[in-house]
């Protein structure tokens, strides 16, 4: 079974952060932090992400959510950058993030919201770029 789990869960991490994020994570592995990676890989993406209970959509804005509301500021920008295969749109982010001023303060969504301007802005450099 957890064999299955982290096939799966690769599969649907790829899916979600992109084939060069997972590469490079992939690659930065080392056998201090193996183990680690392979318990989110088999929880986090091979059972939670993995599970069809709810859309991506929705578990963006749910991930976006909990991450600020927690402070966990590192992974936002990570998770912005999902929400363009995962069909979270800006005004989806943008509402999550209201939700945690009132729930769980003002200054931690007005922190993820400049993260994720910050990003968006990233992103569409990067799109740019690409065209030209």
């Amino acid at each position: 079974m957890s064999n299955d789990r982290y096939n799966q869960g690769m599969v649907t991490r790829r899916a979600v952060l992109g084939d060069a994020h997972v590469d490079r994570a992939e690659k930065a592995k080392t056998d201090m932090d193996e183990a680690f990676q392979t318990l989110i890989t088999e929880g986090a993406w091979g059972t939670v992400w993995s599970s069809d209970a709810i859309a991506p959509r929705e578990r963006s804005m749910l991930t976006l959510a909990l991450l600020a509301a927690l402070g966990n500021f590192d992974e936002i920008p990570m998770h912005i950058r999902a929400t363009a295969r995962t069909g979270a749109s800006k005004s989806d982010v943008l509402e999550a993030f209201q939700h945690v001023a009132i729930y769980a303060g003002v200054p931690r969504a007005n922190h993820a919201l400049k993260l994720a301007k910050q990003t968006y802005a990233e992103m569409e450099a990067d799109a740019d770029a690409a065209k030209a």
